[in-house]
């Protein structure tokens, strides 16, 4: 936009407290778009020697970054500044291309400064253009210049922010698929010094206990759904990993926390059909087992009908043994059958004879030669042995199993 001349006398007082005339800048000449195209295009050095000083005069995080890292800044304001001297050649033309401006630095750099800081970077550029632009636009100008320089910094703006949104949403792909590695590594039982270091990479602090909890993913358990169920495992609990295997989802929670009130807080985020607990592991070897108890846990419960949501997967020892799952059938040998063999008292042929008259103590008394009171006494000893009560309906299967299993390993060996 052309603009009239005018000698010194007639512009504004402020001229006086402009800085002074650098050798750097051509002299003023005629006051037309093209004089002060000329004059900016010219003064490109003289801006970027400026930003630079004011960058590390003004800003305290920039004076602390390794001397890559400053060089990298450096160069993301050079551009800045080369790019807006390209631009203002035809600025009837909308901005385009500012996206280039952090493209020569590495992606890597989103990760060294943040978001806040690049904008801070795109003020001091903005205001080293503003406090030189009476001494860059030709005489009558001045304004002009600055409408240019906030109208391209706002385009600056928005490119920084799209950048650092792109650097996110790359890192969350990654971070989902590094995770999505990790759950499946630990549910195969791999777990060596690398699967540490991924899982620590992760954030994974390793502090308190873990507990593991598997469900149905859900026929709707798209990428958004998926970001913020992880979203809602890092705010239940310390520490959090989702996995999303097939139609299941394995979600590791850990800390010093309640994690079973987190599991319940969960509860809502899976599927239909049930959801199974692991039980509670101290480290990343006994997560493995306890993953491996839920998902087994999650196969069997539709042989209990009535089993709650959650279940725990050691409610659910029976059904797992009879899919043949042995780490399920040596815990009910480990907890029920051995302690029992083992007691005083005739406890396993006590509860044998209940078991086989039917839970009835009055029959069983019969068999046993014995007052009911008796054998009621005996099975209160079985619970308090193995932690199953004969006198309940569930638990007495549980219990009726375990005899069970354990003859017949006896009768093998």
């Amino acid at each position: 936009m052309a603009t009239s001349p005018r000698t010194p006398a007639a512009r504004p007082s402020r001229r006086s407290t402009a800085p002074p005339a650098d050798p750097a800048v051509p002299p003023v000449g005629p006051g037309d778009q093209s004089e002060t195209q000329r004059r900016v295009r010219d003064g490109t050095g003289l801006l970027g020697a400026a930003a630079m000083r004011r960058l590390d005069e003004d800003l305290e995080w920039y004076r602390a970054l390794p001397a890559e890292d400053r060089s990298w800044v450096n160069l993301v304001a050079q551009a800045g500044i080369t790019a807006f001297v390209t631009w203002y050649a035809d600025p009837t033309r909308p901005p385009h291309g500012v996206g280039e401006i952090f493209a020569a630095a590495p992606p890597e750099l989103t990760r060294s400064i943040s978001l806040q800081h690049t904008l801070q970077l795109v003020r001091v550029v903005v205001d080293v253009v503003e406090t030189h632009s009476d001494r860059l636009a030709a005489p009558g100008a001045e304004r002009e210049l600055r409408e240019a320089v906030l109208r391209y910094s706002r385009e600056v703006a928005f490119s920084a922010a799209e950048v650092y949104a792109r650097a996110a949403e790359v890192r969350g792909a990654w971070d989902a698929r590094l995770e999505a590695l990790v759950v499946d590594a630990l549910v195969r039982g791999d777990v060596d010094d690398a699967l540490r270091s991924r899982v620590s990479a992760l954030g994974w602090s390793g502090r308190g206990s873990t507990l593991v909890v598997v469900g149905t993913a859900g026929a709707h358990m798209d990428e958004v759904r998926a970001a913020d169920l992880r979203r809602a495992t890092r705010r239940a609990a310390d520490d959090a990993l989702v996995g999303i295997l097939g139609d299941r989802l394995v979600v590791f929670l850990g800390g010093e926390g309640d994690l079973r009130a987190a599991a319940m807080n969960l509860l809502p985020r899976f599927g239909p059909g049930p959801v199974v607990v692991g039980p509670t592991a101290a480290g990343l070897a006994e997560a493995t087992r306890s993953a491996r108890a839920a998902l087994s846990g999650l196969l069997a419960a539709p042989g209990w009908e009535q089993a709650p949501r959650p279940v725990h997967a050691d409610d659910l020892l029976p059904e797992r043994v009879l899919l043949g799952d042995a780490d399920a059938r040596r815990a009910l040998v480990e907890r029920a059958y051995e302690p029992l063999a083992a007691s005083q008292g005739s406890l396993l042929g006590t509860l044998s004879a209940y078991l086989g008259a039917g839970r009835s103590l009055e029959a069983a008394a019969r068999t046993l030669y014995v007052h009911p009171n008796t054998v009621r006494y005996r099975l209160r000893r079985v619970s308090d042995v193995t932690g199953w009560d004969p006198l309940d309906a569930r638990e007495s299967y549980v219990l009726q199993t375990a005899l069970a299993v354990g003859r017949l390993d006896a009768a093998r060996t």
